[in-house]
């Protein structure tokens, strides 16, 4: 398995689109996640609707997987595109509405016979490494890397004043307000409450990413790369070839995009108030 991490807003999602478009992977699916109690037989589904090879004279031909790298706050376009599938990590686990776990509750209450299985039952579908989105246990990746046997990480972090201001639109868009909490809830939640929005925010990417480099820790380094958001737009193909040579793949050649826009600009007046709450949290 290949398993990405980082914080919400962070590139996560372009990432995995990008990922989904070379080929070597699985990967939970607009479609796929429509079957998240069944995920094997959704496989065995999606295999038979959207394979080239079941496609008798394009029958099916608007199973075709989406060329635009596009999304909103985390959510694809179209049956075959990336899923964030938290439906089925949350399945797993004993109480499915909590955010916050530590490993040792994961170990004695999660039912990770299941999911190991299912997860070998999908890629044993799909006859390639399954590749999904894993934030939900940015706090587990000791746990993670304890309970599967064959699994790589990819971290993705962003400058953190882009960061803060693409979550502080998030809030604004999805909730209406930058003051709501946005994304999974975080042990250190309570002490950030009481602090202004770009304050909060800052503490909350802050403290993902470190516990995301402390759970990296103890993980083997032929299994976690870091991808720098920033670095991956400008050369998506340099990102290819570490993670081949990292993975140990060999005659994998890059087809895909060239380079990504970095859209996102700050107002000077904005980015003095971001650069003071992250110097807080420094």
């Amino acid at each position: 398995m290949v398993l990405v991490v980082g914080p919400m807003r962070s590139g996560t999602t372009l990432f995995m689109q990008w990922l989904s478009r070379t080929g070597l992977f699985a990967y939970p699916t607009n479609l796929l996640s429509r079957f998240y109690q069944a995920p094997i037989i959704g496989s065995k589904i999606q295999l038979l609707l959207t394979d080239p090879r079941y496609n008798f004279r394009d029958e099916l031909g608007e199973f075709v997987q989406s060329t635009v790298y596009a999304s909103e706050n985390g959510k694809t376009l179209g049956a075959l595109s990336p899923n964030e599938f938290w439906y089925f990590w949350r399945r797993f686990l004993a109480e499915p509405g909590r955010d916050v776990w530590t490993d040792a509750e994961l170990r004695q209450s999660m039912d990770t016979r299941t999911m190991l299985a299912e997860l070998s039952g999908m890629t044993n579908v799909f006859q390639k490494p399954f590749a999904a989105k894993a934030m939900l246990f940015n706090y587990n990746i000791p746990f993670l890397d304890s309970v599967i046997d064959r699994v790589a990480f990819i971290q993705v972090k962003r400058d953190p004043l882009t960061n803060i201001a693409s979550v502080l639109d998030a809030r604004r868009r999805q909730l209406g307000d930058e003051r709501h909490w946005y994304s999974f809830d975080i042990p250190e939640k309570e002490s950030l409450r009481e602090l202004e929005p770009v304050a909060q925010v800052a503490g909350q990417i802050h403290y993902i990413n470190q516990a995301i480099e402390r759970g990296l820790q103890s993980v083997e380094e032929s299994r976690k790369m870091t991808v720098q958001y920033e670095d991956f737009c400008a050369n998506p193909k340099a990102v290819f070839d570490t993670l081949v040579n990292k993975l140990g793949w060999q005659d994998c050649h890059y087809t895909g995009a060239e380079r990504f826009d970095v859209s996102r600009q700050i107002a000077p007046e904005q980015s003095a108030v971001i650069a003071s709450a992250v110097g807080r949290f420094a």
